[in-house]
């Protein structure tokens, strides 16, 4: 196995990529306003997977505001690619896209060793239990969200040849050396917490049958704050970035993990809507953050993913990273210590970051899960 990754400028010139023209697979995640199309992705033989990064992306180049480009070079492996938009709906897509994807790879009936998926926002967990209507739930399955750059919908998933603005994209992987992941959040949580007792699908509407964005409100102690002139949806995403409701899924050696949701948009009215989904009963606690603690958490990551497959010194061949494009936003003017430190925990192999508006990952103890402000890498040996 051997992989590649470049780092492609904005202004990129047509035929970028001829060079990665032979490659079993081709993660290509960037700049909404890069138009991919015009890299020559068509000619190339392997499967491309392909979404939108907010303000571009990372690697061990460094910062792009273009695309970065992750390309493995894999005979003895197998890779299978397919999109589709939501028709008729996100979970039949991903199911239908599984299928495809394992056709293209030539292994129905069989269970890869990783999905790598990307979707437009909105509906991550029926994505999320569309593949796994095919796959199992004992298959790690890890991706991020497509991003635009300002929050205006301008995100959108792509293959060699064309683009959704609603749809999924998914890749079974079927490498031919090992593979080992993380997924974790750079948060701690407070003693702050409360029931989610009123929901309607991503907007929580009370907390211990109080209005919502009170609740949260009185948390924060008012550092995130609404305009009481202004009717409707406010945006908080910013501001909350440093303060995410977490909910416990599961505890390891007496450590709890968090999955985190973060708080887009408050109202008046006192409905908090979030960029996940939260269940009724679920218990809300309030977590903290900080930009250093975002900085240094994704050369932990990177550590942790090489760990979990006994390659703390082994030599590996590249790693895909899943970086939440809120906590990029947040440490903007910092990300090459970022860089950095993944560079540190990788070595001299080449990495992707892909800075999302959601992640998906598997937790041990809990499953593949859905949440935002989350870091997620993948190793290949």
């Amino acid at each position: 196995m051997k992989i590649r990754v470049l780092s492609i400028a904005a202004d990129a010139e047509a035929g970028a990529v001829q060079e990665l023209h032979g490659a079993s697979f081709i993660a290509v995640h960037g700049n909404c306003a890069t138009d991919p199309r015009a890299l020559g992705l068509v000619e190339c033989a392997g499967q491309v997977h392909g979404a939108t990064s907010c303000l571009g992306a990372m690697s061990h180049e460094g910062v792009t505001d273009g695309l970065a480009i992750f390309a493995i070079d894999d005979p003895d492996g197998a890779y299978g690619t397919a999109m589709l938009p939501f028709d008729p709906d996100s979970y039949s897509a991903a199911r239908a896209a599984t299928m495809q994807a394992l056709a293209a790879a030539d292994r129905l009936g069989e269970k890869p060793e990783l999905v790598w998926v990307s979707s437009t926002p909105g509906t991550e967990e029926a994505i999320l239990a569309g593949i796994e209507s095919v796959i199992g739930t004992d298959v790690p399955i890890i991706g991020g969200s497509a991003a635009d750059n300002d929050v205006a919908g301008n995100w959108f998933v792509f293959d060699k040849s064309r683009s959704e603005a609603a749809g999924v994209v998914v890749t079974v992987m079927f490498p031919s050396r090992p593979v080992s992941f993380a997924y974790h959040n750079g948060y701690s949580p407070t003693e702050k917490s409360g029931t989610a007792t009123k929901i309607e699908g991503r907007r929580v509407l009370e907390i211990d049958h109080r209005p919502a964005f009170e609740v949260y409100g009185e948390w924060c102690e008012g550092a995130v704050a609404l305009d009481p002139a202004k009717t409707g949806p406010q945006s908080i995403l910013s501001d909350s970035t440093l303060s995410p409701l977490g909910r416990k899924v599961t505890e390891l050696d007496g450590l709890p993990s968090y999955l985190l949701a973060h708080p887009a948009a408050a109202e008046t009215t006192g409905a908090l809507e979030l960029f996940a989904t939260v269940e009724k009963g679920e218990v809300l606690t309030f977590m903290t953050g900080t930009q250093a603690g975002l900085i240094d958490r994704a050369g932990r990551v990177a550590a942790l993913a090489r760990a979990a497959g006994s390659m703390e010194t082994a030599p590996i061949a590249g790693a895909l990273m899943v970086y939440c494009g809120g906590c990029m936003l947040s440490v903007r003017d910092r990300l090459d210590e970022v860089v950095a430190g993944v560079a540190d925990s990788l070595g001299p192999a080449p990495f992707l970051g892909t800075f999302t508006f959601g992640e998906q990952g598997q937790i041990i103890g809990a499953g593949n899960r859905h949440g935002n402000l989350m870091i997620s890498c993948i190793v290949f040996g």
